[in-house]
């Protein structure tokens, strides 16, 4: 018959032995506790790196928001991703003013109902975007002209309040978030403003204008310019001197929305430290408004005055998956980009990514047919390596 530990041991010494056993347990100085803590820290660091959402993980540094298909109501398939990890949405087109003002009086809110009542059932944030695109090339035409001539100061300034009086007076409930003019900075080192209808017509004025008439329809609202290479050289410098002089001229301009449409091995993140220290010291908030990284570098599509396109036109190198390497080489370039961005984060107020998945990036598209893979998630919805980097930093400065 198998014998009892009782009757090997006398009670006294096995109440001895449990007593140690306790006492260890409980000893801070204790190898067993010491290991034990240590598995529990090392446990919760990787659940903290490679399973909680983006939205959890990023705490109260900033708002984490994507830009997304004006038809995400009916992509089911896509809901889970969107909201498990993101706070913030940006309609992709349906809020534009060639969408939803296409000819003069003519206001189409159909497919921006639809996306403001979808982002409202789901508990997400809204941003407005965007109420003026100063490019020629975004304005519909009845804008540049008033019967056979070309339209006045006057006519202009008229028909953009009644835009924006119409537009943020319909959503101003349910819009947190305005990106209030577009893209008004020329790109060259010599210019200053973009040649469009809208500064050939009033200067800034029309800036001015759109965001008084903004603030007055929805004044709770973070009132943006937004704009493209801000911390390029020569237009650093114009941004601010932009920003600034709209303030003088009164209007409320709260936040500067860099795009963040960045290329692989092509990032200048010491130039974006500068504009986020600049950006402090002016007491300008900035978005981060239209995040990704191309792993299919674009810019020798517009060098020499576009010699290259026809060969670039036909460059697809990863139509059946992006190499693991060239994957790990963007998960380090978007760490080290929010490792910045957590850095600075008492100046930031939203980082916004630029499409949803790979699958729906508009870099597959733009500015060529190509099969790219820009996000933090690929086709089918899975996190890839970029996610993980990303998750890390923010785990890191928690740690830290």
């Amino acid at each position: 018959m198998p014998c009892s530990f009782a009757s090997r041991f006398p009670l006294s010494s096995v109440t001895i032995f449990f007593a140690f056993l306790v006492a260890c347990l409980l000893t801070e100085s204790s190898p067993l506790l010491a290991q034990s803590a240590e598995t529990a820290s090392t446990a919760r660091a990787d659940s903290t790196a490679t399973s909680t959402t983006m939205k959890v993980a990023v705490g109260n540094r900033y708002k984490i928001g994507v830009g997304v298909s004006d038809n995400i109501p009916s992509r089911k398939e896509d809901w889970e991703l969107l909201t498990s990890q993101f706070q913030i949405v940006t309609p992709e087109n349906s809020m534009k003013p060639q969408s939803i003002q296409p000819s003069e009086g003519e206001f189409r809110f159909e497919t921006c109902d639809q996306f403001v009542q979808f982002a409202k059932s789901k508990n997400l944030e809204l941003v407005g975007h965007c109420l003026v695109w100063a490019k020629d090339d975004r304005t519909s035409q009845w804008w540049l002209t008033d019967g056979d001539k070309p339209t006045t100061k006057e006519k202009l300034l008229e028909r953009l309040k009644t835009h924006i009086d119409t537009v943020v007076g319909r959503y101003a409930n349910d819009v947190t978030m305005w990106d209030v003019v577009n893209e008004a900075l020329d790109d060259s080192n010599d210019k200053y403003l973009r040649d469009s209808i809208w500064t050939r017509t009033t200067g800034e004025e029309f800036m001015v204008k759109a965001f008084q008439w903004t603030k007055a329809k929805d004044p709770d609202a973070l009132l943006i310019y937004n704009d493209y290479n801000n911390e390029f050289p020569g237009k650093l410098e114009k941004t601010l001197r932009l920003i600034k002089s709209l303030r003088e001229q009164g209007a409320p301009v709260d936040a500067l929305g860099i795009q963040g449409h960045f290329e692989l091995d092509s990032i200048k993140y010491d130039a974006l430290e500068s504009l986020l220290d600049a950006c402090r010291s002016n007491g300008i908030k900035v978005v981060i408004s239209e995040l990704d990284i191309d792993v299919v570098p674009r810019s020798r599509w517009w060098a020499d005055g576009g010699k290259y396109r026809e060969e670039m036109a036909k460059l697809d190198p990863y139509k059946d998956g992006c190499p693991e390497e060239i994957l790990q080489k963007q998960a380090e370039q978007y760490a080290r980009l929010f490792e910045l961005f957590n850095k600075h984060s008492d100046v930031i107020a939203r980082v916004s990514f630029w499409n949803l998945h790979d699958g729906e990036s508009w870099l597959n598209y733009f500015p060529w047919n190509r099969t790219n893979h820009p996000l933090l998630f690929d086709r089918l919805g899975k996190p890839k390596p970029a996610f993980q980097s990303v998750m890390k930093t923010w785990h890191n400065t928690a740690r830290d």
